[in-house]
């Protein structure tokens, strides 16, 4: 026969694989457990264990709460227009530049690699 500790570990287990998955949470039940953990009106563990959330999970909507407010409180722009990004479309559009650059340079290295002689660095035009 297994053992009460035996018992009470396996229980742990299945309980960390039926935990809720993080989206089935509403955007308004996520931003009351982030006010309520940002007012102290109760503490972090209790939320986890009230919302069956690991603590990384509620690191991540504290995180995204955040940047939230502070994109919310900037100056607005007419976005309609085109005139401007908002700040997390900009980032996300330099990083895909980015490795656009970095493709079309490697590119361009390997048909030098392929032109050049064995042995023979390429030599400037």
């Amino acid at each position: 026969m297994s053992s009460k500790k035996e018992q009470t570990e396996t229980d742990k287990v299945k309980r960390k694989r039926t935990a809720v998955s993080p989206s089935s949470h509403t955007a308004s039940e996520k931003a009351q457990a982030v006010l309520a953990i940002w007012t102290e009106r109760v503490k972090t563990a209790e939320v986890m264990k009230t919302l069956q959330v690991p603590y990384v999970t509620l690191q991540q909507w504290q995180e995204r709460a955040m940047e939230g407010m502070l994109q919310a409180l900037e100056p607005r722009v007419n976005l309609a227009d085109g005139a401007a990004l908002s700040p997390r479309i900009r980032a996300l559009m330099d990083k895909r530049q980015q490795q656009v650059g970095k493709e079309s340079l490697k590119r361009r290295l390997s048909q030098l690699a392929e032109v050049a002689p064995e042995g023979k660095p390429p030599s400037d035009p």
